[in-house]
Formats: C-alpha cells, sequence, structure tokens
C-alpha cells in the first residue's frame, strides 16, 4: 500500500487562521475535510495529524504546531517517526513571489526567504525537497520608502477577492494530491506549473 505524506506549512491558533502565510494549512484542511477526516493534535509529530484513503494509498496529512519559522522541526520529528526519507514527503506552502493564485511544483530549490522553507533546509541538511508553492502576491511598499510591508502582508488575512482566485488554486492542487497515487510525478509537476486560474 502505498503512504502519501503532506505537510502544510503555516502557524497554529485562530489568530493566525486565515492568514495568507496559512495557506499550507488551509489547502490540507480543505483536503482532509473532503474524505470526513479531523485533524488531532500528536505531541510527538509536533503536529496536528489527519489520515485517510484513497483507493489503495494511505494519505498523512501533518500541520505543525511549531509556528512557521520552526517548521523544521516538526518535519524532521515526522521523517524520523516514520522512517522515511525526505523525498517521500510533499510541503505546501505560501509565495509571496509568485503572482496570487500561481503554483509552483519544485523537486529543489533555496528558501527564496521563507522562513519555513529556510527551517526546514536547515534542519534536515538539504534542499532537495517536493514543494508546492501557492502565490500570495507581492507586498505592497511602505510609504515614502524602498522598502516591502512583507510581514503585515504575509501574515494578514485573505481577502474574499483573493480567496475566490485562491479558491481555485486550492481545488487544483488538492486535485493532483488526490493523483499522486495513480498518475506519474513528471505529469502532475506539469499540470501544477502549466495551471491558469484564468481557465477555469
Amino acid at each position: 500500500m502505498k503512504e502519501i505524506y503532506l505537510i502544510g506549512l503555516g502557524n497554529p491558533g485562530k489568530k493566525y487562521l486565515k492568514t495568507r502565510h496559512n495557506i499550507g494549512f488551509l489547502v490540507l484542511e480543505n483536503l482532509s475535510k473532503k474524505y470526513n477526516a479531523n485533524f488531532s493534535l500528536k505531541e510527538k509529530l509536533k503536529s496536528s495529524f489527519s489520515e485517510f484513503r484513497i483507493n489503495d494509498s494511505i494519505y498523512r496529512l501533518f500541520l505543525p504546531n511549531t509556528f512557521m519559522n520552526n517548521s523544521g522541526d516538526a518535519v524532521k520529528a515526522i521523517l524520523d517517526w516514520y522512517k522515511i526519507n525526505v523525498d517521500q514527503v510533499f510541503i505546501i506552502v505560501d509565495d509571496k513571489d509568485l503572482p496570487l493564485g500561481k503554483i509552483r511544483f519544485r523537486k529543489k530549490g533555496s528558501s527564496g526567504g521563507h522562513n519555513g522553507l529556510k527551517s526546514i533546509i536547515e534542519k534536515l541538511q538539504t534542499h532537495n525537497f517536493n514543494r508546492i508553492r501557492i502565490g500570495i502576491g507581492s507586498p505592497e511598499l511602505i510609504k515614502g520608502t524602498s522598502k516591502f510591508n512583507t510581514i503585515s502582508h504575509v501574515l494578514g488575512n485573505i481577502s474574499q477577492e483573493e480567496n475566490s482566485i485562491l479558491d481555485k488554486a486550492y481545488m487544483k492542487v488538492i486535485e493532483s494530491l488526490e493523483q499522486l497515487n495513480t498518475k506519474k510525478e513528471e505529469e502532475i509537476i506539469n499540470e501544477l506549473n502549466s495551471f491558469n486560474k484564468e481557465n477555469i
């Protein structure tokens, strides 16, 4: 039986529930809900955990409770507990360098300034892991300066207008995750990377 490990990055707690930085959580919460599975806290995994089956595959979903900047602690705990390699997990994460709703699947790469990815890279000592990034658009400039308002952008709540675009991206990512047990990974990568929210 195939086992599929999905880790969504975000911050725990109601305060962060609908923020742009919690897109990894939101995608996996939607997927879990679709299969009537609930998340429960697993201290040893430093995450909330949900599990269900799709056909002959077990899907294991994790929402780290370590806060974004220490995501690597939870990912390491998950790898150690299940005795799996890092290439068996898929990390789902927001990306301020991608246009809103754009999806990018990469099998390796730098953190791109994302603190969650940075923590995973530092903890695992590798850049080689699957990451599915969903664009949240660029932060605005702070008035009168050339600096971007990054923190208030990523920790700001998703607007209704943004939500209608992001919902399409979530649906596409979920559809692809559901097919990890039947389709070739390369096919899924191509589908996600060529996804255009305007065509839905």
